[in-house]
């Protein structure tokens, strides 16, 4: 009966002072634990992660700001590269112009060269056959001479003076015949 009588006394709302004592100094207890070694322990562990990441984009910002600035190095690189290439094709193209000039130059010179000598040949030519011709038709026009007068017109002299003579009017015939028509 004394447990039932101390069972009774007791309140079921109010805890036991003792153990509530207890309780609190045991709390007190695991909170300056806590605070003491587990708190760091976290704070520490926040600080390396957070300084870590904050790392970590620092390095991706300073990455991506020397990607840039490669980029635009590669860029200006290129872009002078382009312009080198457009400035080598255009010297091209004007030393292709100055030779192609230079060329159409000397061949104009030497087909005025071979024409002239070709011209001086022609005319030498020329010079040569009339000179035959003349001699030959003054040979031809003496022995027929000769035969129609029916004298030997052997002397040089008579025999040129007749050969100019028949000469001369020939040359004279075609002109005029060419001025009839």
């Amino acid at each position: 009966m004394t447990t039932n009588i101390m069972a009774a006394s007791e309140n079921p709302l109010f805890p036991n002072g003792w153990e509530m004592l207890i309780t609190t100094i045991g709390f007190a207890l695991l909170l300056l634990a806590a605070i003491k070694w587990i708190v760091p322990m976290f704070e520490r562990t926040y600080a390396e992660r957070t300084e870590a990441i904050e790392g970590g984009l620092a390095k991706a910002e300073a990455a991506q700001a020397e990607a840039d600035k490669a980029r635009d190095e590669y860029n200006q690189q290129l872009e002078s590269a382009r312009l080198e290439a457009q400035r080598i094709r255009e010297e091209a193209r004007t030393e292709g112009e100055k030779i192609l000039a230079d060329f159409k130059d000397r061949a104009n010179v030497e087909s005025a060269r071979i024409t002239e000598n070709a011209h001086t040949a022609i005319a030498a030519e020329r010079t040569a056959a009339v000179a035959s011709l003349r001699n030959e038709v003054g040979t031809l026009a003496i022995q027929l001479s000769s035969k129609i007068v029916g004298e030997s017109l052997s002397d040089d002299d008579r025999s040129r003076r007749v050969v100019d003579r028949f000469l001369s009017d020939l040359e004279q015939t075609p002109t005029d015949a060419g001025a009839q028509a």
